[in-house]
């Protein structure tokens, strides 16, 4: 979609944003609508068209496929309760982690995705680093964006959130409040 959007940009033709207005347009050049570029460019646009339209139409079956694993997993469904996880993040953590008793504690299996700081300790002391980036990275980029939409959220709305996570936006830069709200989810997932 971004190279039919580029290409035609070059004529003069402009795409507005949006996956459905970019589709609505290469649908109309797979119709036959000719639009006032050169011959060339054109044949490139309806190849590209019906790569897009193919791609769609693939993905659009793979969320059916997945939503149907979804209704029919127990513990999917019950993770998709969860606020700042979805259908899509509840399906990879049900698939990923069959057997959570793999994990002692939840702050294991919050360690076990990235999401807790680096142990520093020495001497008795204890000191918390940065949090690495190891472990699931496609698991934790989920949680991620999970919280981050609970916090855009909380920004807008903030009577719809739990009040704990306003005091923590009040206190934390947004991405330290994220990342913070992804531990706690973590933990409560492994609980679940």
């Amino acid at each position: 979609v971004n190279m039919i959007r580029g290409l035609l940009a070059e004529f003069g033709v402009d795409i507005p944003r949006g996956i459905e207005r970019a589709l609505l347009i290469a649908k109309r050049i797979l119709h036959g609508e000719a639009l006032e570029i050169p011959e060339e460019a054109a044949k490139v646009v309806l190849m590209l068209s019906q790569q897009a339209f193919d791609t769609h139409s693939r993905i659009q079956g793979i969320d059916r496929d997945l939503q149907r694993w979804h209704r029919s997993n127990e513990v999917s469904q019950r993770l998709a309760t969860i606020p700042g996880i979805g259908r899509i993040g509840a399906s990879a953590l049900a698939a990923s982690v069959t057997d959570p008793g793999q994990f002692r504690s939840g702050r294991e299996f919050a360690a076990w995705l990235g999401l807790t700081p680096r142990q520093n300790s020495s001497g008795g002391k204890e000191r918390l680093g940065r949090i690495p980036k190891m472990g699931d990275r496609y698991l934790r980029k989920l949680l991620l964006v999970g919280m981050m939409s609970l916090v855009r959220r909380a920004k807008s709305k903030p009577e719809s959130v739990d009040p704990r996570l306003i005091d923590l936006l009040a206190r934390k830069p947004v991405r330290l409040a994220a990342i913070a709200l992804a531990n706690k989810t973590a933990r409560i997932i492994w609980a679940i």
